[in-house]
């Protein structure tokens, strides 16, 4: 009996394609990394901590410059994910097929009274996941998301160098303003309407499937492969008997 391997990538893909969680994507540019159309994104909750911190350690020190605005080390990072307030604020995630987090968002909501319609932004994709507009795609879900909430405003501030985050920014109509190594960016946010509290009904139900279709499969293939490791251990007790 054959080995029972994990199907490559492009099976996958197909799969996924076929369910509808995910459309296919037109041909990407030489050079560039195709995206697709749909990009399930769901909320992230107190349960998923420790794989949001797995993927904020994973960043280079220069990504975690950019994202945090100083070379956060392994502790101060460990020490914003266990403050993570999921009651408050809302955390967004992109996984893959093995339940990697490739990137993640944070909408902070501001804890004073005053500014209650207002929310910060960041994110971090990781470099196998770059140039796949996840970062575009999360902002937008975060903006809905905010809209949808009652903000107004949201904020991003950003180093300058980050070009990749003002980029966004910009292309999403926000204004930036630089001081300095430093910018500003805010949107105004349009108020909620029916078919934007639809639309993120259906965007976070669609992203929930995905996900549990992949816990599935993960778990159901780390299941084969148990099973035919006791089988070769079967097999090779035999045959030290037979011999």
């Amino acid at each position: 009996m054959h080995d029972i391997q994990e199907p490559p990538e492009p099976i996958e893909s197909t799969k996924d394609q076929l369910l509808g969680l995910t459309a296919a994507a037109p041909p990407a540019p030489d050079g560039a990394k195709p995206g697709p159309s749909l990009v399930p994104i769901r909320s992230l909750g107190a349960n998923h901590r420790e794989r949001i911190a797995q993927h904020l350690l994973a960043l280079s020190e220069h990504d975690r410059y950019l994202r945090f605005g100083y070379a956060a080390n392994d502790e101060q990072i460990q020490r914003y994910v266990d403050k993570l307030d999921f009651e408050r604020d809302e955390v967004f995630g992109i996984y893959n097929r093995k339940l990697t987090l490739l990137a993640v968002a944070h909408l902070a909501y501001s804890a004073d009274a005053q500014c209650d319609a207002c929310a910060e932004f960041g994110v971090s994709v990781s470099e196998s996941a770059r140039g796949r507009g996840y970062g575009a795609r999360l902002f937008d879900r975060a903006a809905m998301h905010a809209r949808n909430d009652g903000v107004s405003l949201m904020f991003i501030h950003a180093l300058s160098e980050n070009t990749a985050m003002l980029k966004i920014a910009r292309n999403a109509g926000a204004t930036v303003e630089r001081d300095g190594s430093e910018s500003e960016a805010y949107l105004r946010l349009a108020p909620a309407t029916l078919d934007s509290h639809l639309t993120e009904l259906v965007e976070e139900q669609i992203a929930q499937t995905d996900y549990r279709i992949k816990s599935q499969a993960k778990h159901f293939w780390g299941f084969l492969a148990g099973l035919q490791a006791l089988r070769r251990d079967v097999q090779e007790a035999e045959r030290r008997s037979a011999s």
